[in-house]
């Protein structure tokens, strides 16, 4: 009888990634912890650590896995070309990154006192959903601008993570990832530098 291979600590991240979306529908608060998901992976690629963080640690990937495989609702099939293309994930960083620029400056409106809070968490860039329930006096209203518009982008791209994962394979998200890009990117610019020297 074969002795079954204890699983490493990382490979339950995916209840982390579930409590993170839970934890900011009750309160939207918690969406500052986000900002370890755009940390993290940073820090360790450049430190010389690649893609580690997406292959092994991040929990998204992991529940996206797992919807997909144990519960089997991923269609399994291969993902289109374009999805794989280099002007597709880049293109997607960028809009990406001009999405979370956008972000920052309503946050830096609210700061400046340019504008008032708007406690509204919009799905898909599109649809805003007021979330008039929550209760963010205790905080400055920049904070709370600041996690209603992370928060927004999180949902949003776990809504199109899970989209891609019921057409494609379970883990189809990750082909086009921006925060994958991201990490590829500096992983080449390090490699590149360091043949150099």
């Amino acid at each position: 009888m074969t002795k079954k291979k204890k699983k490493a600590w990382y490979e339950y991240l995916y209840i982390v990634s579930s409590l993170y979306l839970m934890l900011g529908l009750f309160n939207i608060l918690f969406a500052w912890l986000g900002v370890l998901c755009f940390a993290i992976p940073l820090i360790i690629s450049l430190s010389g650590g690649g893609k580690t963080y997406c292959n092994q640690y991040c929990g998204r990937g992991q529940l996206l896995y797992l919807l997909g495989t144990k519960y089997k609702l991923s269609r399994n099939k291969p993902i289109p070309k374009f999805l794989r293309s280099k002007w597709f994930r880049h293109g997607f960083l960028i809009f990406f990154m001009t999405m979370f620029a956008n972000m920052l400056f309503n946050t830096y409106l609210v700061f400046a006192g340019a504008r008032g809070l708007k406690q509204v968490i919009t799905l898909l860039w599109t649809w805003k959903l007021p979330w008039n329930w929550v209760n963010t006096s205790f905080v400055s209203p920049w904070i709370a601008q600041f996690a209603f518009g992370f928060y927004s982008m999180m949902l949003t791209s776990t809504i199109i993570g899970i989209i891609t994962m019921l057409l494609y394979k379970p883990r189809s998200w990750c082909v086009y990832c921006p925060m994958g890009t991201m990490t590829h990117g500096i992983s080449i610019l390090k490699y590149k530098s360091g043949s150099t020297n």
